[in-house]
């Protein structure tokens, strides 16, 4: 075996175990985030990135067990925005201020229905996740633009607001939700029958009919999760603003998909992890908190969104490459 080949194989098990890289990412990007900003590593601002990773890894949650079956939803971030007015206009006292419990469960329940709702049209409808997911972004936001009005909310109760600014134990809700969903994710993934059977789908389809396994059901439980999750994510991070207006979860979708995927995720499903996950989140929310530390300005927005879509690029690109290998592999090339 020649070096070439050699380096192929260690990039191809650097490529499976993505989580050695992502780790490696990470501690470059503290080291020199640390060299620039010795108050990077500051217990508040440790805390302050927590709390910003936290919702993005709840939806990251239901997005990665979507693409786990070859699917995509891509309408995670306008959902989020029509799930945040919606809240906002049930629990605003100049509306229909309802108290915060029963909010909180029609939002969860709002979320788990549209996403239920791509999952029909993806599973029994059989239109392209895709497609789907892209027409729901764009009638989620006109619905946001709807319910708003042109305007924001303001007047958020103090209950609403503890969930999204409050603390027990000295952990910051938002973080003690995103463990308990990580969680039960890497539970269900990995322990039930459900969660082998979702890799089953993504791994062949085709296979997986023929071994009984109901995959337009299975397609709609994943997308009914991911948007269930959405509400959850909306619970703990709208009410961390002062403001609510339609602008809210603008950029999500593409922030999110690019953490599953650069966790490890294939594209083309059947592969992933949720740890991986959580890694490639926590990579990308210091990322994006570096490039302030850097004092770039307004630049640092336009820079993180370059970073996002040359990882996503890089990460598929890799999937690809690890495939075409393992083909050439299983035909005793070298």
């Amino acid at each position: 075996m020649d070096r070439f080949s050699k380096s192929s194989r260690w990039i191809a098990l650097m490529g499976r175990n993505r989580a050695y890289g992502i780790f490696g990412l990470i501690t470059l990007t503290v080291m020199v985030a640390t060299a620039v900003s010795p108050s990077f590593l500051a217990p508040a601002n440790v805390n302050d990135l927590l709390v910003q990773a936290a919702p993005i890894v709840i939806m990251a949650c239901g997005v990665m067990v979507v693409i786990l079956t070859a699917e995509i939803d891509i309408s995670v971030g306008s959902m989020m925005g029509i799930l945040a007015a919606t809240l906002g206009v049930l629990t605003s006292p100049r509306h229909l201020d309802w108290p915060v419990p029963l909010a909180a469960l029609a939002i969860m329940g709002l979320g788990a229905g549209m996403g239920a709702v791509n999952g029909v049209l993806v599973a029994f409808g059989k239109v392209p996740s895709i497609i789907v997911t892209l027409g729901m972004l764009t009638a989620f936001k006109g619905g946001t633009e709807f319910i708003l009005e042109g305007g924001w909310i303001t007047d958020l109760p103090e209950g609403l607001r503890f969930l999204g600014t409050g603390s027990i134990l000295s952990i910051p809700i938002s973080v003690g939700v995103a463990l308990v969903v990580v969680g039960f994710t890497g539970w269900l993934l990995s322990r039930t029958s459900f969660g082998r059977r979702v890799y089953a789908v993504g791994s062949n389809q085709t296979a997986a009919l023929y071994a009984g396994i109901p995959v337009r059901w299975v397609k709609l439980l994943t997308f009914t999760w991911s948007g269930f999750l959405v509400g959850v994510a909306v619970l703990v991070s709208a009410p961390q603003l002062s403001v609510i207006d339609s602008g809210f979860g603008t950029g999500y979708e593409l922030l999110v998909v690019t953490c599953v995927v650069v966790g490890g995720v294939a594209i083309s499903g059947g592969v992933g992890t949720v740890a991986g996950v959580v890694m490639a989140t926590l990579l990308m929310t210091m990322i994006s908190t570096v490039l302030i530390f850097l004092k770039l300005g307004e630049n640092a927005t336009y820079w993180s969104r370059s970073i996002q879509g040359c990882f996503i690029l890089g990460a598929v690109l890799l999937d690809h490459w690890l495939r075409s290998q393992k083909r050439g592999w299983g035909r005793g090339e070298s």
